[in-house]
């Protein structure tokens, strides 16, 4: 599939495993439950969590053990914060980027990249209000989006 704004095509990310088991995997599924509860505690990202999961534990993914993603689980112990973790990372992206213009003021391409990320996120704001993982009422704003993040 070709990039939105690149003029590129390309595969991105990891392929899930073939094996629909995994057998060296030695956890029970409320062994996994607990240990991603334990890292949501310590503050770490559904992403970052997949990745300690994979690398230091040999679980090659959550959902096929135990039936749930990692977010469903984080849901259930209300630990997944308010706002989704896709839409944080591109907000505080658009606040380092506008921190920049207020330095660079004549940097035209960082300029339309801002343009670019702000259309995204507000694409992805209207899809999660739409699904109901937001409110209705709420918008995106620039100053908001810089409270938000510190």
């Amino acid at each position: 599939m070709a990039r939105m704004y690149a003029r590129k095509k390309g595969k991105s990310g990891s392929k899930k495993p073939l094996k629909r088991i995994a057998p060296w995997v030695d956890y029970k599924p409320d062994e996994i439950i607990s240990l991603v509860i334990k890292y949501a505690k310590q503050g770490y990202s559904t992403a970052r969590i997949g990745l300690i999961l994979r690398d230091t534990h040999g679980i090659p993914s959550v959902r096929l053990l135990t039936g749930k993603s990692i977010e469903e689980i984080m849901r259930e112990n209300n630990l997944y914060p308010e706002i989704p973790e896709d839409l944080l990372n591109l907000m505080r992206k658009a606040v380092r980027l506008r921190k920049h213009l207020e330095k660079h003021k004549k940097d035209s391409s960082s300029k339309h990249g801002l343009e670019l990320l702000e259309s995204k996120i507000r694409r992805l704001v209207k899809y999660y209000t739409r699904v109901g993982k937001l409110p209705s009422n709420w918008k995106y704003d620039p100053e908001r989006a810089r409270l938000l993040v510190r």
